[in-house]
């Protein structure tokens, strides 16, 4: 058996009740349910983990999975117009990874599909009060993960350390809840964020704002990066002369990349989140919300930080070399 753990409420506050849930990793049989996915992309190699899980779930169950991609978080119109042909596709569930975490008519679809079959927010936060409940971690506690780890480095009275940021659009559902909780963490801390920069998380955007941030700021100690950023920085860094100064790479969240920066002592640290492990319970939650269940707050796994060169990073499991999920 797994233990993954529900913290109450869609809002971050000081302190979260934690409610633990039992998913088994064997999951009984369904009668034959059709669930719809929506993702912002999977130009992020984060989504293919998460599509794993979820097809390793349906597969244990029987689950027929339509998946769609919205096309980037700049694609609202296109997620609204997914949701509407979910809500007309004879699907049981549905489970959305949001491009936008409140916008007025992206919440008025959610409303409408939510009426005839349970709508359920995957990863992203989404703040819809007809959501049957939201599959994820607190991205405020993954902000905090990393200001924590920054801190420990450099204490308040150190000597002052400097780090631009590239991480998502504003009207994601990550993004923002993210940027707080690394400020909060770095309140204790000696380290300044001296640039913020942002793009959909695809690899070429965000490499755009590397190469942006190192031209602005080429003395910053860190760089702070979605996994397609420190992607990207470690292609570019690869490229620089030798003696060239390299900031030091953390990143946000995980992917392939990341872990392969990891293992080779290229990236420093990272909070996981294990997005396979959510796509398994998004899975499972779809099925159970059918019969009439609902999960208040958001269910998912805990947040561990992960150094480089610790035991921890042999433990990460990522989606298969070779994956990509079957697309409608």
């Amino acid at each position: 058996m797994r233990h993954l753990c529900a913290r109450a409420g869609f809002v971050v506050v000081a302190a979260l009740l934690l409610l633990c849930i039992t998913v088994s990793t064997g999951m009984a049989q369904e009668s034959a349910a059709r669930v719809c996915v929506i993702v912002p992309h999977f130009k992020d190699e984060y989504w293919l983990s998460v599509g794993f899980g979820l097809q390793q779930a349906a597969d244990e169950t029987g689950t027929e999975l339509r998946i769609y991609e919205s096309g980037g978080y700049h694609s609202l119109a296109r997620q609204i117009d997914l949701l509407e042909t979910c809500r007309n596709g004879s699907s049981n569930a549905v489970l959305i990874g949001a491009v936008s975490a409140d916008d007025p008519t992206l919440l008025a679809a959610v409303s409408e599909a939510a009426a005839t079959q349970p709508v359920l927010a995957l990863v992203n936060a989404l703040t819809s009060p007809d959501l049957s409940g939201w599959v994820g971690v607190d991205w405020h506690g993954m902000g905090t993960a990393v200001g924590g780890f920054l801190t420990l480095r450099h204490p308040s009275g150190s000597a002052p350390a400097r780090a631009v940021l590239i991480t998502g659009p504003d009207q994601s559902g990550w993004g923002p809840i993210l940027d707080g909780g690394l400020s909060a963490g770095l309140a204790g801390s000696s380290v300044t964020i001296v640039a913020t920069y942002r793009a959909d998380t695809g690899l070429r955007e965000q490499l755009r704002q590397v190469e942006r941030a190192l031209a602005d700021h080429p003395d910053v100690d860190y760089l702070i990066g979605s996994a397609p950023a420190i992607e990207g920085a470690m292609a570019l860094y690869r490229r620089l002369p030798d003696g060239g100064h390299r900031p030091t790479l953390v990143a946000t969240y995980i992917s392939h990349s990341v872990l392969r920066g990891l293992k080779s002592g290229k990236v420093e640290m990272v909070p996981f989140d294990d997005p396979i492990a959510q796509g398994r319970l998004g899975l499972e939650l779809a099925l159970r919300s059918t019969r009439g269940q609902s999960f208040p707050g958001v269910s998912g796994p805990r947040i561990t930080t992960v150094i480089a060169g610790t035991e921890q990073v042999r433990d990460i499991r990522l989606s298969p070399a070779g994956f990509f999920p079957v697309l409608e």
